[in-house]
């Protein structure tokens, strides 16, 4: 069972999401307590490849209301966990083609956080004209059937 705690909604309106990826992520003790909370905010958040390791950056994470001194601090880069072949694979992806590595959701599987990444690439106005006159021919059909 997942539970969603935070989404990155406005990700597919700028971008064309190609395909999707789960990763874990690496968090302190705080950090999943107010995740837990949904005091999660992933609007600027990226993902880069950085030395063969995958990175998340400018997610922002509130601190704990009752953590101590060794609170965490919100923006902070958390290291993505996923197997060396498919880091590789994105890193290829990203340089090659020009695409990027944005996050869509962070949500709870079986008590542990994980972060849906999307290879995608970036839109343009012409695009946004593109979806919104097949919308609202799609709205116009189902309005003619029934």
């Amino acid at each position: 069972m997942t539970t969603n705690l935070s989404q990155n909604r406005k990700a597919r309106h700028d971008y064309e999401v190609l395909e999707t990826f789960e990763a874990g992520i690496a968090l302190q003790g705080t950090e999943v307590k107010s995740c837990r909370k949904h005091d999660v905010n992933l609007l600027d958040a990226h993902a880069s490849v950085d030395g063969g390791e995958l990175w998340l950056h400018g997610a922002h994470i509130a601190p704990y209301s009752y953590g101590n001194r060794q609170n965490h601090e919100p923006r902070r880069p958390r290291r993505l966990l996923m197997h060396a072949k498919e880091i590789r694979r994105l890193k290829a992806a990203v340089e090659t083609k020009g695409m990027t590595l944005v996050p869509l959701r962070i949500y709870l599987v079986k008590g542990r956080v994980k972060v849906e990444l999307a290879l995608a690439r970036g839109r343009n106005v012409a695009d946004h004209r593109e979806d919104l006159r097949k919308r609202d021919s799609d709205r116009e059909i189902r309005r003619l059937k029934g």
